[in-house]
């Protein structure tokens, strides 16, 4: 009898504890959105003092700020992308996504788990090679059978797959930042990166007297910030989204940035494109 009505007193603690867990947690998304993030400069990183900053970093803070939403940053790793925004880990994903094409992990058109926002840049894939190693990567027919970095889930992953046919291998990382410490060690022959990040890195930093931009044209691709199916926040974000570009703000925020070639307002659903 005693046992008994332990385990009903326990059954009683536990469905109380998860209840205020749930309701906690339900409060803190109301009120906040929590956009799932990769170190990814210039789009989203921490300065010297581990505050966050980029591009999309304060273009989440001012929509937060039209929606009357708080606003926290979620490191994720990149190919469970899709799982940690249909667990509710976090509210969306704002990392410099490409939204027009197939996901690398699922197989499907990425716009097929998330309802998109507004289309807000443009994007292309870049091939990233040691400088001395120019000479060799100048058309596609040069990734073929090749080796190359991309980070796991991205759309880099896709499009390298193709480029180098079933001879050729990948090496996935947590985030595109690795990639770079990969071609630079020799370990691959290419990454193919994001051209944003790429430009970024084989500009400045420890990298760029080591690596270089290959010629080689990829596809034309946009980003877009993806929410759960059937979120209303997308409404909300794209009537924010509309009116920071009406103002002049995000424009502001480009030339911050250098991506003022990069930034414009595509109100075309995602699909249809």
């Amino acid at each position: 009898m005693k046992r008994i009505i332990f385990l009903v007193i326990t059954g009683i603690l536990l469905f109380s504890m998860i209840s205020v867990f749930v309701s906690c947690n339900r409060d803190r998304n109301e009120g906040t959105l929590v956009c799932g993030v990769t170190i990814f400069p210039p789009m989203n990183f921490q300065d010297e003092a581990g505050n966050w900053t980029g591009f999309d970093t304060e273009f989440a803070q001012l929509v937060g700020a039209k929606l009357g939403m708080e606003v926290e940053f979620q490191v994720i790793d990149w190919g469970r992308k899709f799982i940690e925004l249909q667990a509710g880990t976090i509210n969306c994903i704002w990392n410099g996504m490409t939204a027009n094409v197939v996901d690398s992990v699922t197989g499907r058109p990425r716009y097929e788990d998330v309802d998109f926002s507004h289309a807000y840049m443009l994007n292309q894939q870049a091939v990233v090679i040691r400088i001395e190693r120019a000479g060799e990567f100048q058309s596609h027919a040069d990734l073929i059978g090749k080796t190359a970095a991309v980070e796991a889930g991205s759309a880099g992953e896709s499009i390298a797959k193709d480029a180098i046919g079933e001879d050729g291998q990948l090496i996935g990382s947590s985030a595109q930042i690795d990639t770079f410490i990969e071609v630079r060690s020799g370990a691959v022959d290419f990454a193919m990166v994001d051209i944003l990040l790429a430009e970024q890195m084989t500009s400045s930093g420890d990298h760029a007297a080591f690596l270089m931009i290959a010629p080689i044209e990829m596809p034309a691709e946009v980003y877009a910030i993806g929410f759960p199916k059937g979120s209303p926040l997308v409404s909300q974000v794209n009537q924010a989204i509309r009116e920071l570009f009406d103002s002049g703000d995000m424009q502001r925020l480009g030339r911050k940035y250098g991506l003022e070639t990069s930034i414009m307002l595509n109100t075309t659903r995602i699909e249809d494109m």
